[in-house]
C-alpha cells in the first residue's frame, strides 16, 4: 500500500465520522494489512491533514481530522 492510498482512505473515513474512529475501527473498515500504523505516516497525517489523536476508552486513541470546509 502506498502512503497516498493510506492517507486518502483515512481521510475519507474520518470525514464520514465526525466523532472520530480508533485505529482498530479504521483498520477494519479499510481492510488495512497493518497491525499498528506506521509512526512516520501518522506524523505526516498530522502535518498534512490535521490528524489529531485523543485518549479514548481503555488504551485506544480516537483519530479525528478537521471538518471539511
Amino acid at each position: 500500500m502506498r502512503y497516498i492510498d493510506f492517507k486518502d482512505g483515512i481521510l475519507r473515513e474520518l470525514h464520514k465520522n465526525s466523532t472520530g474512529l480508533t485505529w482498530l475501527e479504521l483498520k477494519k473498515r479499510l481492510h488495512l494489512p497493518y497491525e499498528q500504523p506506521c509512526p512516520s505516516w501518522v506524523e505526516r497525517l498530522e502535518q498534512e491533514i490535521g490528524l489529531s489523536r485523543t485518549k479514548g476508552a481503555g488504551r485506544a486513541y480516537v483519530w479525528k481530522v478537521r471538518p471539511k470546509k
